[in-house]
């Protein structure tokens, strides 16, 4: 025998060796139960998809009424005939073991092309589906539920849908299954109930990583059902069969209510289709009752974070928040920025109120040994110290600022980013005696800035790039030995990580405000955890309150605090030395 005719038989007993996967009576038709409409439609006005057009068809059972909101399923690549669901859906709903759910089946979207005998449509299911960020998701809750409640049903009823997250699953295959986990975990506010086949979590576009961030950031309110077989996939993008297993491993050990069917098909949807009615049992089981979370295992999120305390809003309706600190009471002083300057107090009480008038165009801001508010005046290019009534004393001049810290022994440092980007991004010194000096340059964007609870240590965000630098402090207060030493995470949606504001904590851990929310790393300079913020948005934040354990974020419009495990370590007090990291 050939080595060819051994590799024929071996293909051939492979091909032939995958499982039937028979369909249940769910999935067929019976006489007497009520059958559903599916209803056309097109879409060609997406904004987060410009220039695309697309299909998509609407299932709405006869027992919905439009008094009602109804119950979603979201299905990507079409209209559903993979599951069966319409089918399964007229069955279930008639049996009540599924509330009454209208389902969306929606097409990927397509550029057409302006000549089409001479050129071809740019196809965008892989650009939609396998990135990752918010994307996809704000496509279908901005965009095209919007556009579906528009129409009406075959006989005039009009479409609402809730909009409650409980209410709401999202469901997909392949490169449809990861686009279906993707916009559940980036708005699981608006989906709770995951169904994925065959899912693409490999790297085509990154998916490849998404079970690393489940680890780490803070479970989210989702049920997870996955199905794959061992001849799944197996190319130049990653392991099909390998990486569900992996999502699944994730997933279970952060905690979430996951569940999964494995099996020996390939690549297509027969097992998927086969399982489909038992799926959606399990994920509508108990409904209206949402996903539970069984705890994470991450330690460290143990070990800072108490899920009974979430976060708490403390102001709203501000132009741009920037610059928390916190005074020796633990009272935390915020910036309005957006042309506005200036600057608040949030009372041990809670209460907010106007601490200046004009802050000068006030960035970042910190305290120092002596009580007073050392604060960026961009406007006026100096750095001010005001003391507890708001007189300020000009400590230097000459550059535009952005971040800055102050030591227990009265030294300085502030970050200059080189705003224009054609100016070079500095770090000054301002040392408690003598005049200010640059001490290092060659930062893309020097932001955010704190030292390490023992002092020894400055570190530096670079907003442009993934890192936030490592430097030793010298006894005069130059800096030595330079590193890019803590990684961070960036999303999809961003060539860097946004890293902003930085805070640590007395057991050593960096805090750093990113555009993914609190970003918690190690001494040895690996996120361990991520702390999503309410709104999505975070650009500095401190440590505050009267035993220094609750966070205060500036997010956008907004300020928000969360009580904490841990401690805030503040520059302006006296250095606290931590236990070595696990390494």
């Amino acid at each position: 025998m050939t080595p060819r005719s051994f590799l024929l038989i071996l293909a051939t007993a492979a091909f032939a060796a995958e499982p039937e996967f028979p369909l249940t009576d769910d999935s067929k038709p019976h006489d007497g139960v009520p059958k559903g409409d599916v209803l056309k439609f097109s879409f060609e006005k997406s904004k987060v998809f410009p220039g695309t057009t697309r299909d998509y068809f609407v299932y709405v059972p006869k027992q919905y009424d439009p008094a009602k909101p109804a119950c979603l399923m979201f299905f990507q690549d079409g209209n559903g005939k993979n599951y069966e669901a319409p089918t399964v859906f007229d069955n279930l709903i008639a049996r009540k073991e599924l509330p009454v759910t209208i389902g969306v089946f929606v097409m990927h979207g397509r550029v057409k092309a302006a000549n089409p005998d001479a050129a071809l449509d740019r196809f965008n299911r892989s650009y939609e589906y396998d990135g990752l960020g918010d994307n996809y998701a704000r496509f279908l809750i901005d965009e095209l539920i919007p556009d579906a409640e528009t129409r009406a049903t075959a006989d005039g009823r009009a479409i609402h849908i809730s909009k409650a997250a409980t209410d709401r699953g999202i469901c997909g295959s392949s490169s449809g299954g990861i686009a279906a986990f993707t916009a559940a975990w980036e708005r699981p506010d608006s989906f709770s109930r995951v169904f994925t086949t065959v899912g693409t979590y490999v790297g085509l576009r990154g998916g490849d990583g998404i079970h690393t961030l489940i680890r780490k950031f803070e479970p989210k309110p989702l049920r997870v059902f996955l199905q794959d077989g061992s001849n799944d996939n197996n190319i130049y993008g990653g392991d099909w069969w390998m990486m569900n297993q992996t999502m699944e491993r994730a997933l279970t050990w952060a905690g979430y209510e996951v569940n999964h069917a494995w099996g020996e098909g390939a690549h297509n949807g027969k097992h998927g289709t086969a399982i489909f009615p038992e799926v959606m049992r399990w994920l509508w089981k108990d409904w209206p009752t949402g996903p539970a979370n069984h705890g994470s295992q991450n330690r460290m999120l143990g070990e800072i974070v108490d899920p009974a305390s979430p976060w708490e809003l403390v102001s709203e309706g501000h132009k741009g928040t920037e610059g928390p600190a916190a005074n020796a009471k633990g009272e935390v002083f915020f910036i309005e920025g957006g042309g506005v300057s200036k600057t608040f107090k949030v009372g041990l009480d809670g209460k907010v109120s106007v601490f200046l008038e004009d802050n000068q165009g006030g960035d970042g801001q910190a305290f120092g040994p002596d009580g007073r508010l050392v604060s960026v005046a961009s406007k006026a290019q100096q750095i001010i110290a005001y003391d507890a009534a708001g007189k300020g004393t000009k400590l230097a001049e000459g550059f535009r600022g952005n971040d800055l810290t102050v030591a227990a022994n009265g030294n300085a440092w502030v970050t200059e980013p080189g705003w224009d980007g054609k100016s070079p991004s500095q770090l000054w010194l301002l040392p408690k005696d003598g005049p200010a000096k640059v001490v290092d340059k060659g930062l893309r964007f020097s932001n955010g800035i704190v030292l390490s609870p023992d002092q020894s240590l400055l570190y530096v965000a670079d907003s442009r790039t993934k890192w936030v630098y490592s430097y030793q402090v010298q006894p005069d207060g130059t800096l030595r030995h330079k590193q890019k030493y803590f990684w961070l995470h960036q999303p999809d949606t961003a060539d860097d990580s946004g890293a902003d504001g930085l805070e640590v904590d007395k057991d050593g851990r960096l805090y750093v405000a990113t555009r993914m929310g609190i970003q918690v790393c190690d001494q040895a300079g690996r996120v361990n955890c991520i702390l999503p913020t309410p709104n999505g948005k975070v650009s500095n934040l401190c440590f505050g309150g009267a035993n220094f354990d609750t966070i205060f974020a500036t997010c956008g419009d907004k300020v928000f605090k969360r009580k904490m495990k841990a401690n805030g370590a503040p520059n302006w007090a006296a250095p606290v030395k931590p236990a070595a990291p696990k390494l």
